[in-house]
């Protein structure tokens, strides 16, 4: 059965990483990753940053390809509040959720002080272009060299752009999935330090989209107001329960 294969669903490797359903999470909270982020730039190591939502799990038990991008990246936070609930059912609690949002965000508040470099890449043309103006308004200092939309065919042009300008960062809002892909195999061989995944943030920074109120962060339920503000979400939200239902399986047949 696909959810007890794994005997990586309860374990721990000696670098801090929790395995839920056999995708390795770190175990970091925000000041962490951010420390972790801090030494890939300055190493100059090249990566992938991951910030895993039960999506995410579920895709990789789909895909090989897609779960070597995770077993490869420098870090792979827990975005959804549903991976907190995995590890916990599964034993082994993770520290805090660290989304996509709220790392980026911490990184701009660092990036005068840490001089880091941004590169935007993703989003419908003018999204990300709104999103640098924004942010270069709430972060003065802040150096962002590189901004491109994502409704792309030929990408030779961006990536050429990326090696002289060498980014510290770059995030990528292409779309769960694609925005993996395309770091691991196009912009990692370029050299940026760190590279991370960021969905729809652009359109959150950008104020073409509202994140919600902290109250209903704070409570973990902000997959329900994404759902009721985009219906269209629905069968995306589906993930949710059929994770839950794998950790519970996992669980009862590894006699845990």
């Amino acid at each position: 059965m696909e959810g007890c294969r794994n005997s990586k669903d309860y374990m721990m490797d000696v670098a801090g990483r929790v395995f839920v359903l056999g995708v390795g999470i770190d175990n970091v909270n925000l000041g962490e990753a951010l420390k972790r982020i801090q030494e890939y730039v300055e190493n100059g190591t090249a990566g992938l940053v991951v910030t895993a939502n039960p999506e995410i799990v579920m895709l990789a038990r789909k895909s090989p390809d897609f779960k070597a991008y995770l077993d490869n990246a420098l870090m792979v936070t827990a975005d959804g509040i549903g991976i907190l609930i995995g590890a916990r059912l599964l034993g082994r609690p993770i520290k805090q959720r660290v989304t996509g949002i709220d790392l980026t965000t911490a990184l701009f508040e660092q990036a005068a002080a840490k001089k880091y470099k941004f590169y935007f890449v993703g989003a419908k043309p003018g999204v990300a272009e709104a999103a640098a103006e924004n942010i270069r308004k709430a972060y003065p200092g802040i150096e962002i060299i590189g901004i491109q939309h994502g409704y792309f065919n030929d990408d030779s042009k961006i990536i050429d752009d990326i090696k002289i300008k060498k980014p510290d960062i770059l995030l990528a809002a292409l779309g769960m999935g694609k925005q993996e892909k395309w770091i691991e195999e196009r912009v990692k061989p370029a050299g940026v330090p760190v590279s991370i995944g960021v969905g729809g943030s652009f359109d959150v920074f950008s104020g073409e989209a509202k994140r919600a109120p902290k109250w209903i962060q704070d409570a973990g339920i902000e997959w329900l107001y994404r759902l009721i503000r985009q219906p269209s979400r629905f069968w995306r939200m589906l993930q949710l329960p059929k994770f839950l239902g794998a950790i519970i399986l996992s669980r009862l047949f590894s006699g845990k």
